[in-house]
């Protein structure tokens, strides 16, 4: 097995599982061949494990700002998990984005980012400003 983090084999480590709600802390082993994954209370455990190890990616969520909005700021977030190590390149980026007002709940603020194939997408609608009346 190939593994892109620097693990150093044959030394146990631990990683709580977040696959599901129980939390359970796997017990990980690497060498060449294979990963030995321990305390698994459900399937999932050893995908998980996987996953963290070669190809550790997390859900992203941010603030885009927003021309003659209701509010100055809209939230955003990626539509799948992001490669961990490219968060911090990626919210460089969104932090870049400015949008115009009305916004649609779902709407594509970042197409490809960082071309991972993922988009980054807003969570609720926001209104254009209403101009005072003078």
């Amino acid at each position: 097995m190939t593994t892109t983090n620097k693990i150093p084999e044959n030394t146990p480590f631990e990683i709580i599982c977040v696959a599901c709600p129980k939390g359970c802390r796997l017990e990980v082993v690497h060498n060449e061949e294979e990963l030995l994954v321990s305390n698994a209370g459900c399937k999932r455990g050893k995908d998980y494990a996987f996953g963290e190890i070669n190809d550790p990616r997390r859900m992203v969520a941010s603030t885009v700002q927003v021309n003659n909005g209701l509010h100055p700021l809209v939230p955003v977030f990626t539509e799948s998990p992001f490669p961990k190590g490219k968060i911090m390149a990626l919210l460089n980026e969104i932090h870049t984005v400015r949008i115009d007002a009305p916004v649609k709940m779902g709407q594509v603020v970042i197409e490809n980012a960082l071309e991972t194939g993922i988009n980054i997408i807003t969570s609720r609608e926001l209104k254009i400003k209403k101009l005072a009346s003078s």
